[in-house]
């Protein structure tokens, strides 16, 4: 039987933090609703999602303010009967096989071992994860892990089912698979929803409502979805929020527009993978254009990415640099020193958390910018300005994406690759990150973004590699 939520003016402020992440929230979710939190970056969406898992922390982690209750009772006192798929899955993952990490969470309560595996198969089904039980889970790719945390929650079979952004990193195909399997889970109205996404068009027609957050961490709009996107359009646009039917306001670069120079980076019959061969032997070339990396996931887009950079050794076949970006160093990436290596390309990873190394934002900015003023322009053009005392692991998801990528763009290497560039982005925030790279392609700078999100194609696309066939690399 699903449950009731309240929260009677709570509130929550993380330790080390002068504001609160969310204040003064007041709803209710009646059993078995369907619900859509949305709202600006950074307005604590993953927060209330935490609090409502009970795992938000205890005094040590942050001050709390108000209730925010299940069925009457703390989310502490709950645990179990709420099944949380966090915004960043790898967090999630704590066994070496895909079936052993799905079942985690039935063995953890309690299931019967007869009922186990037939929930672990079904979940694997619902999701799209074909690669079988036995397959390791350090060789799945983001958008895989995404699947995979979405898989666990699914054979937990809870009360409350809790989403935080479950197909930001997943192709146009797992989008609906994810959302397919989420409504089929929810169809009974035996368990309640609450889903954290910022494009609402995928859950538009599952969702019976929306909360909408500001940018303080108050309810900024609250009701039926149809009702909320029609009478605060303007207002939601404002806030940054993504609207259905919205174009982007940003001019796309010139397609047509010829390379200035030779190809910093050339790949001959490359043939990537981490133990054995995803893809036949291909030639890329990267130019001084925005390009952008597409095809479903696990195809080998963050591979190609990562082997383009000299962080991954090829199966075969090389890549080399030219002249121009190699200098007196070998043209060979992969026998460049670290120190050679940032300077000349720059590499923001899926997760961000692999890049960060100090205890502030200001610091890690001031890592590659060269002086004060350079990373106070970053941290404004970046929307970071306000958390520029913060650590950059207590940030939200796309505060953590905007800060790896200023961190990249304070160093201005000539070659510049993003995984993943807009994750986590509301409106506002995606307009600024795309503007600040399409200057950096204007600039004459090489950029490589591996990516599913299809505005961010079209205005960036001045070139494509495009992996859907395994066979060949198709740049239209």
């Amino acid at each position: 039987m699903s449950a009731l939520i309240e929260a009677r003016g709570f509130g929550w402020r993380h330790a080390a933090r002068r504001t609160w992440a969310v204040r003064d929230l007041t709803f209710t979710i009646e059993a078995g609703e369907r619900v859509l939190l949305l709202g600006p970056s950074g307005s604590g969406k993953s927060t209330v999602l935490r609090a409502l898992a009970g795992v938000l922390g205890d005094s040590d982690d942050g001050e709390s303010a108000g209730q925010l209750l299940i069925d009457g009772r703390h989310p502490t006192r709950t645990i179990g009967h709420q099944a949380l798929v966090q915004q960043d899955p790898d967090s999630q993952i704590v066994l070496a096989r895909v079936g052993d990490d799905v079942a985690f969470g039935c063995e953890n309560l309690r299931v019967p071992a007869e009922q186990i595996w037939p929930r672990v198969d079904d979940a694997l089904v619902r999701v799209g994860l074909d690669v079988g039980r036995d397959h390791p889970t350090a060789h799945l790719s983001g958008g895989q892990k995404q699947r995979l945390a979405l898989a666990g929650a699914i054979a937990m079979r809870s009360d409350i089912v809790l989403l935080d952004e479950p197909t930001a990193n997943l192709d146009p195909a797992g989008v609906d698979e994810v959302v397919d399997a989420v409504a089929a889970l929810v169809a009974d109205r035996h368990r309640t929803l609450v889903v954290v996404e910022h494009r609402v068009e995928a859950w538009a027609g599952l969702v019976d409502r929306v909360i909408v957050l500001s940018s303080e961490g108050t309810v900024l709009a609250d009701g039926p979805i149809g009702r909320v996107l029609a009478d605060q359009r303007r207002s939601l646009l404002a806030a940054g929020v993504w609207v259905p039917g919205v174009p982007v306001d940003v001019d796309p670069l010139d397609h047509d527009r010829p390379a200035s120079g030779p190809a910093p980076l050339l790949a001959d019959d490359l043939v990537i993978g981490r133990d054995t061969a995803l893809r036949e032997p291909m030639t890329v070339a990267v130019e001084r254009l925005s390009t952008v990396v597409t095809g479903p996931n696990g195809v080998g887009k963050s591979t190609l990415a990562l082997t383009l950079a000299g962080l991954l050794r090829p199966i075969s076949g090389s890549v080399r640099a030219d002249p121009q970006l190699r200098g007196s160093l070998s043209p060979d990436p992969l026998r460049w020193k670290s120190r050679q290596l940032a300077g000349r390309i720059g590499y923001v990873f899926q997760e961000p958390e692999h890049m960060f190394v100090t205890s502030t934002v200001r610091e890690e900015l001031a890592l590659a910018a060269t002086t004060g003023a350079e990373v106070d322009e970053l941290l404004a053009r970046l929307h970071l300005d306000h958390l520029a005392a913060a650590n950059p692991f207590s940030l939200s998801g796309g505060e953590k994406r905007r800060l790896s990528v200023g961190v990249v763009l304070g160093a201005r290497p000539q070659v510049i690759m993003v995984d993943e560039p807009t994750f986590g982005q509301d409106r506002t925030t995606w307009h600024d990150l795309v503007r600040l790279l399409m200057g950096l392609a204007h600039d004459g700078h090489a950029l490589v973004q591996v990516t599913h999100d299809q505005p961010f194609i079209d205005v960036m696309g001045q070139r494509r590699i495009d992996l859907r066939n395994r066979e060949r690399v198709s740049a239209p």
